[in-house]
Parts: C-alpha cells; structure tokens; sequence
C-alpha cells in the first residue's frame, strides 16, 4: 500500500515550478491524480472484497451415468404420516443420536428440493481458488495494478524534466532567478520610470513642445551648427539615449542594499543566459516525454478497449479436477466484474481526456517556433528598446513562463536591457560619488591645473558637471561615459583623457565640447572604439591617439577623416604603424608637430612627412629606424626633430640638415650611433643636441663650433676624453657628460661661464679643478659616482648652486670649507 504522505511527494515540486506548468500540464497533472485514486480505490477494493463462487454443472449425462454419490430423494417416496406437522419443531441432527432417532429426524424435515452434491465446504472453497486462477480474465484481476502503473509513468513523464539531472539545475536556477527579478524593487522602478517617461512623452505630443533633447546626429559640415535626426555623423549616429524623465526623490535613491541585490541579478541573468543559449537541451526533453505521453495514451486505449468487454459477472470453468470432485465444469460468479466494469468506463474516460490534452500540447510544442523568443511587445510598451530576442532553451523558458503570467516575462526583460542596468548604475553611481567627495579629489597638476583623475567606476558621476573649475579631467576603464548637456557647465574645462573610456555624447554636450575642448588624449585597444565625435572637434589644438591603429595585416590604417579638425596643431600617434596614415596629410596646412611613438614596430613609409612642410617638431620614437629618414630633409619649417630609440647606427646623411635653416634641436638619443661625423658643423643652427644612451667613444672638433649650441648631452656612452675644444662653445648651458670613462676635465671647459648645469656623475674622476668656481651661473652640478677625495672651496663662488642641486656624496660635501656649506646650504628666497 502507499502512504498518503508517498503519494503527496509526487506533488511536492508543484510549488516551485508552478511558473513553468502550462494549463495544459497542469490539468494533466490533476487527472493523474484522479486515475491514481481511481486505481488505488480498485486496488482496496479487489485486495479486500475481489473473489468468485462457482457451483458445480450437472447435465443429465451426469444423471443417466449415476455419477452422483447420493441418490436424488423424490417427493413421493416420503408419506404424509412420515411428514412433520406444520409447526414441529425440528431438532438438529447430532453424532450422539441412534440411526433410529436420526431416520425419524430426517422423516420430519422438509423435502429438498435442489440438487444434491457430495461436495463438502473445503472442496467449494478449491474450487473457487481454482477457478479464480483458470476462468477469470487476466484484466479482471490486474486491472488496478495496470492503472496505478501507467498513473505513475505518465506521472512521472509529466515531471521529469523537473528532476533530470542535466535540466533541473537550469530550470531550478531560472526559476530562482525570475522570483528574484519579479519582486526585485529595481523592476519596480524602472517600470516606473517608463511609466512617467511615457506620460512625459505623450504630454509633449499633445503640447508640441520638447522640453529634453533628443537623440542626434550631427552633419559633418565645418559651420553647420543644424541638427538633423536624419543626417549622419560619419555614418554613425550619436549613441545618448532617451533622457530619463524626473520622477519623484523617494524614487531616484533605492536602498543600498537593493541596488546591490540588483546589479548581481543584472550578472547573474547575464551568465545564465550565456549558459543556456548555447544548448536546446530542454525544448528537446519536453517535446520527448510529451510525445511519450502521446504514445502511452494510445497504447492504453487500444488495449483497454480490447479487454474492456471480458469483464463479465459469470464464467464457465472447466478445471482438470474430475478425479477430485467428480464434476468437470463448474458455473462461477465474479462479485466484482460490475465495479470493475465501471472502474474501467472510468479510467478510459480519464484517458480520453488525458490523450486530448496531451495532443494539444504537442500541437502548442509544434505550431511554432520556441526556440526563438521576441521581446518586441515589451519593447514597445517601454523605453528599454535594447532588450535583445533570445533563443534555445532560454527561449522555450520564457514560452512556458508565457502561459503562467505574461507579466513575468515583462518584469524579467527589465534585467535583459543594458539600459536598465546603465540606469541602476547611474542611479547607484550618483548615490556614491557626491559632489563633496569629487571636490576632494581635485588636485593642482604639474601645470598648476586643476585635475581630476576618476578610475574604474561604473559610469560617470552628474555630479562631476558641477566641477565648473576643473581644466583637466582624466577618465580612465570606464565603461560607460557619457557627457550629457549638463557638460556645459563646466566652462573651464580645457583638456580631456579616455583612457580605455569610449564615451557618447548628447548633440549639447557635444557643441560645448567642440567649441570648449582643446586637448584630447584616447587611449583604446582597437580603432574602431575611437568615438566619431572626436573627428569633429574643430577648435581642438592638441590630438594624442593611443592604441592599435592598424589592420589585422598591419597594411591598412583604419582613420577617420580629419579635415574638420581645423585648428589642430598637435598630433601625437602611439601605436604600432608600418606607414603614416594619409589621412593625416589633411592636417598638413595646421600641424605644426607631429609624434609617432611605435611600440618597435618597423616604421617603413615615410613620404607622406614630405607633404606637411608645416611641421616645426617632429618626433619619431621606437619606429625601428636604421637611418635617418630622407623625408625629413623637405620639413624646411623644422625647428626640432626628435628620433629616440631607434637602431641608427651611422649618422652621415646629418650633413643634409644644413639645407633645415630653423632646425635648433636634434635628439639621436638611445640610439646605436658609433661616430658623429664631422660634417655636424654645417648645422650652424643649432642649439642642443642629444646624443646620450649611444656607443660614442670620441667627440668630434667640429662639434664645437657650433656657435649657438646651448644645451649638450652626451652622457651614457664611452667617451674618455673632453676635447679642449668645448671651451669654444660660449653659450653652452647645459652639459651632461655623465656614465662615461672621463678621468678628467680640460681647463677651457670653465670658459664657459654661461653653464647653469653641469652633469659630471659616473666617470673616473680623480679631482675637480678648482676652476669650476669660474661658473658663476652654475645651478646644478652632479659629481656623484666618481673618485673625488675632496671637493675644492672655490666651489662656495658659485653663488647659485643649492645642496639639492648638488648631487655628491655626502662625506665629499663635508670637506668643503665652513663659508662654502653655508653659501651652498642657505636657502633661495
């Protein structure tokens, strides 16, 4: 027997996945438990009550062969004197009466008037065993064990897609997920929020005004200031999105706690659906077992009608029991055909029912398609239009879901929407980073400007639109920036970094930035993530593009076009470039400089440089170059070229730079240069060179009569002799000599009294001439890392020279006389 408790488990999983039971599933599921009653009703029934009576056949064969054991009485051989009174009392016939007594008992009872057996009560009670066995159908006696199994299988096929171990977890996690997303107080709000941008929305159509800006493009035209919806920019719209309308303040701030509940629904419906759209898995079990119900229900029915006419209420049987009790056919009665009869009408009117339904679930399954599931209706009743479709077995979730409550679906969109979650973080955002909290972070940068570095948040505070001081602001991983109208009050914002930030704009943001903005500094991985409002930026003076700016083959620079950015002046291009990108050549009546920094890879086209004469600073850093670049000589405007880390080894077409008439700076530095010709003094030009971090061992004569050369460095190579000839450069200020093999300082060098800083560190010196005190104007000297034992006194003559601009051991500084520490010690007033 089962137990109450037993059979309730089977419904135990009715609660949780009721969302996922369809009508039909569940009037299925309420018909099982009818035909399970029904069978465990019949099975009570048959245990307790199920048996048959038969009684033996005697024809008159039997009678003529005389096969029965005692001789039939007739009527007439009893006389009316042996007959008892009507009225006499009979006693029972006993084993302690005489045979007389018991003839005269047998003479006062009534005559028989059945037919006389010799079967006694053990005998009947075989027989009926017997025949029970022999005669009865095999579905009179099985019948409600057959119902209670098919009960069960098509109980369980209803649910196994509950309980399989590769669907449970999912369909537990989904259901989990959708309760949470249904009372979360964040789908609340944005319903809400959708309510009054709709309410918003249909007021401003009847009033025919607009009270927020709209979602634009703008033309790619210099002077055009027109906003057409239509037009596009660069064949790509601004990505701002529908303003949110103001709502009331108990609204805009959700509890901490609920704002974190929600982002982690926003990840967790996020890798669900990652999880689940890959497979059909699902879809593919339900249809299974639905078809097998399908099956069942017809091999139930064609078999139950069959048997359904051998349940009858009397049976002949003919058991091999002769020899036992003389008779070979009995006539038996079945007490329990007619319940069972109508137990069985029952049960296959149960059926019928049961099979109808599960037809028209196989029609729902097949009438369309569910593994593709549209958000469109929802779309259109709200302001989420990003909700993407789904499909696979996400999809065929959300189809059941459909047939319990279409509202489920609508409320789990909400999580589907990257708007939704943009606004949450907004909303989250904007609770965090207060205007009090920014303000704390403004810092005064090295160009004494106020700057603000904000890292890794979710989005960008409103609250830093209220900054309306800050000149600089640095943005840097941050996944959604957006520069609302709000932007234009911040008047004095001037330079702007997106490190790793693509960001959009509103068509007012936008024209406050274009006309405001004058640095702009994009850091991103791909071209592609350039925003397109960058190309339009006419009043920008300072471009600095970070990131990979070539193809997959490196052939192709994918650049927009930047004819609009007119007053550009500064381009600086840090990237991995085989050539210049054309486009750049657009720039080429305004650019005045131009930095390529490659990441080592080979720059190997150059001529587009010949086109932008306009150029006065040049700098081309890590490109690989092995020689000087022959594009360089037609810069005729060039007043400084900068070839840094590069693999230049010979330097002899430097003689070309003679024709550069405004060239003053030349920097070979971290370079491979062994020599320095001497045609270097046809530069007469120039004013500093850096020849640092090379293999240089000597300096060339001519270098030194270079009469403008202010600024020299040299250091970092194995150079072991200063020529004498360095006194000649008059208007030196600047010498770094230092990490080479000097062992000493020739005399002319302190002839150069314009000196200011002098960088002696690392060589092998032994002593300092005591004429050092000759450069008055020194501000700076290094001596540290060589083999001074003292320091001379005259260095107290060099008026400007401070301690912390003296870089030498503390023990040397300490030889120095008492007036000289106290004159270098004082402190600048």
């Amino acid at each position: 027997m089962f137990t109450l408790t037993e059979i309730a488990s089977l419904n135990d999983i009715q609660p949780t996945y009721r969302i996922l039971k369809p009508w039909w599933d569940v009037f299925m599921d309420y018909l099982g438990l009818i035909m399970l009653m029904l069978a465990v009703f019949a099975m009570t029934m048959q245990i307790t009550k199920d048996q048959v009576a038969c009684l033996p056949y005697i024809d008159d064969a039997e009678e003529a062969s005389g096969t029965s054991s005692l001789p039939q009485q007739r009527p007439e051989d009893v006389t009316s004197s042996t007959r008892a009174p009507v009225g006499t009392i009979i006693p029972p016939v006993t084993k302690d009466l005489t045979d007389e007594a018991v003839s005269k008992i047998y003479a006062l009872r009534a005559p028989p008037t059945g037919v006389k057996t010799n079967l006694d009560f053990q005998q009947y009670v075989f027989i009926n065993q017997k025949c029970y066995h022999d005669a009865l159908p095999w579905y009179s006696k099985y019948f409600p064990y057959l119902t209670l199994i098919h009960t069960l299988i098509l109980m369980v096929s209803s649910n196994f897609w509950f309980k399989y171990p590769k669907t449970s977890s999912k369909i537990e996690h989904f259901v989990s997920i959708l309760g949470r997303c249904f009372e979360s107080p964040w789908t609340t709000k944005a319903l809400s929020e959708t309510a009054c941008e709709d309410s918003e929305e249909n007021k401003q159509r009847l009033t025919g005004t607009s009270s927020a800006p709209k979602q634009v493009s703008i033309e790619g035209n210099d002077d055009s200031t027109n906003v057409s919806p239509s037009t596009p920019m660069l064949g790509v719209k601004f990505s701002a999105d529908k303003p949110i309308a103001e709502v009331p303040s108990s609204m805009t701030i959700l509890d901490k706690k609920d704002g974190e509940q929600a982002k982690a629904l926003f990840e967790k419906v996020r890798k669900f659906r990652a999880h689940v759209e890959d497979s059909d898995f699902i879809y593919k079990l339900y249809v299974a077992q639905t078809i097998v119900k399908s099956v069942k229900f017809i091999l139930i029915l064609c078999y139950t009608s069959t048997f359904l006419a051998e349940i009858k209420f009397t049976h002949e049987c003919k058991p091999d029991i002769k020899h036992l009790t003389g008779y070979t056919k009995f006539y038996c009665t079945h007490n329990m055909a007619f319940m069972l009869s109508k137990l069985l009408v029952t049960y296959v009117a149960l059926i019928l029912i049961y099979g109808m339904t599960c037809l028209y679930s196989l029609f729902w399954v097949f009438r369309r398609p569910l593994k593709e599931y549209s958000f469109e209706k929802v779309r259109e009743e709200s302001s989420f239009s990003d909700i993407p479709d789904v499909k696979n077995d996400f999809a065929f979730l959300l189809h059941m879901v459909d047939q319990y409550d279409q509202l489920y679906s609508k409320r789990f969109g909400v999580f589907l929407s990257e708007v939704s979650e943009n606004k949450l973080r907004e909303i989250s955002l904007n609770h965090e980073w207060t205007f009090e909290k920014l303000k704390q972070l403004v810092t005064r940068n090295a160009q004494d400007k106020q700057e603000l570095h904000l890292f890794m948040l979710s989005g960008l505070p409103n609250a830093v639109f209220d900054l309306t001081d800050l000149e600089v602001l640095k943005l840097e991983l941050i996944p959604d920036v957006r520069f609302t109208a709000k932007v234009s009050q911040m008047t004095s914002l001037q330079e702007l970094h997106l490190c790793n930030s693509p960001a959009k704009v509103e068509q007012t943001g936008f024209a406050f930035l274009r006309d405001h903005l004058r640095c702009l500094h994009v850091k991103f991985t791909d071209v592609a993530e350039i925003p397109a409002w960058v190309y339009l930026l006419r009043n920008l003076r300072e471009l600095n593009l970070i990131g990979n700016l070539s193809s997959e083959n490196n052939k192709m620079i994918c650049l927009e076009s930047m004819r609009d950015l007119r007053h550009l002046k500064t381009l600086c291009l840090k990237s991995n470039l085989t050539k210049i990108p054309t486009n750049i050549t657009e720039l080429s009546p305004h650019l005045i400089r131009l930095m390529v920094h490659n990441d080592g890879t080979k720059l190997l086209v150059l001529n587009s440089l010949k086109k932008m004469t306009n150029l006065i600073e040049v700098e081309l850093h890590n490109c690989e170059l092995e020689r000087i670049p022959h594009a360089i000589f037609s810069l005729t405007n060039l007043q400084e070229l900068d070839l840094k880390s590069n693999n230049i080894r010979t330097i002899e077409e430097i003689i070309s730079f003679q024709h550069l008439k405004r060239l003053t700076c030349l920097k070979l530095w971290h370079n491979k240069i062994i020599t320095i010709p001497a045609t270097i003094g046809h530069i007469k030009s120039l004013e500093a060179l850096y020849l640092s971090h090379n293999k240089l061992e000597t300096l060339p004569a001519a270098l030194f009569t270079l009469p403008k050369l202010r600024h020299l460095e040299v250091g970092h190579n194995s150079i072991s002799v200063l020529p004498p000839d360095v006194g000649l450069l008059h208007n030196l200020q600047h010498l770094a000599i230092n990490s080479n093999k000097l062992e000493g300082l020739p005399k002319p060098l302190f002839r150069c009294t314009k000196l200011k800083v002098l960088c002696l560190g690392h060589n092998a010196l032994t002593t300092l001439p005591e004429a050092v005190g000759q450069l008055v104007q020194l501000t700076q000297l290094e001596l540290k890392g060589n083999c001074l034992d003292r320091l001379p006194a005259q260095l107290g003559n060099c008026r400007l020279l401070r301690r912390n601009c003296l870089i030498v051991e503390d023990h040397l500084f300490d030889t120095l006389p008492v007036d000289a520490k106290e004159s270098i010690s004082r402190e600048t007033f």
